[in-house]
């Protein structure tokens, strides 16, 4: 009984982990896109983050974990976003 409210709580800590760092990107979208502006984007920073992000959604779609797979794909989008709006305007 302990152990199976132990899993749903990591199941719960998982779920909530992955919802913060995945709508943590949206300001950073929101204001690039409305000011068309992103020159305090590393393009570095997030050409090595969206890689590492594609990453994590192909081990998830290889261990066929739903929550690691929609995170990712939330996450690889808004990334993806941020990465051609400051190719798009510096």
């Amino acid at each position: 009984m302990v152990f199976a409210s132990l899993d749903q709580f990591d199941n719960l800590v998982g779920a909530l982990a992955a919802t913060l760092t995945t709508i943590a990107f949206i300001p950073q979208a929101w204001m690039t896109w409305k000011s068309k502006r992103a020159e305090g984007v590393s393009l570095g920073m997030y050409s090595i983050f969206t890689s590492g992000v594609a990453m994590w959604l192909l081990y998830g779609v290889l261990i066929c974990a739903w929550p690691v797979i929609i995170a990712n794909v939330f996450t690889l989008a808004l990334a993806l976003f941020i990465l051609v709006m400051k190719l798009r305007f510096g």
